[in-house]
């Protein structure tokens, strides 16, 4: 299976600034947890990801009766560090899913790549998914705090950046 990064960065663009309301919405609560990494799997999906449920599990299953709030998914769709790690198991195992090369410069990524935040007590925290290139430098689109297009820098100090260039 071959990951189809224009789908990928189409549904980006299509649900960066209006979730997509057949997934559950993720709220941040005191400035903890948030949307980006559902967010992230769903750009995935939208891009060829397929769905695993047994080794290292990475899912998400509507409830048929229509109220996201009975939906469930596993951790690694949900949660920034999980996702992060079920990619890198993914692909030093050589297991089924998403796998990833982490480049050492954002320059080196392409549309439909992901980037994962690290903070200073070494925790990825953040997830978001490039969307497009000005000057050579990567725009993400993301959730949590809603956003399209726009320079993957943040305002904020963070220790570090993996760039992860994806396949499957």
């Amino acid at each position: 299976m071959v990951y189809n990064r224009e789908l990928s960065v189409e549904y980006a663009l299509k649900y960066a600034l209006k979730p997509n309301p057949i997934f559950r919405y993720f709220y941040s609560e005191n400035d903890s947890g948030g949307d980006c990494t559902n967010f992230i799997s769903q750009c995935l999906l939208a891009g060829g990801a397929e769905m695993m449920y047994d080794i290292n599990p990475w899912w998400y299953k509507r409830n048929n009766s229509g109220a996201s709030t009975y939906h469930s998914w596993s951790f690694s769709w949900s949660i920034a560090s999980s996702l992060y790690w079920n990619i890198m198991i993914n692909t030093k195992d050589s297991l089924k899913g998403v796998k990833a090369k982490e480049e050492r410069k954002a320059e080196s990524l392409l549309p439909g790549d992901i980037i994962f935040y690290e903070n200073f007590q070494n925790k990825i925290f953040h997830s978001a998914i490039v969307t497009d290139f000005s000057r050579g430098s990567p725009l993400i689109s993301q959730h949590t705090q809603d956003l399209k297009n726009v320079p993957y820098l943040k305002p904020y100090s963070v220790k570090s950046m993996h760039f992860m260039s994806i396949y499957f």
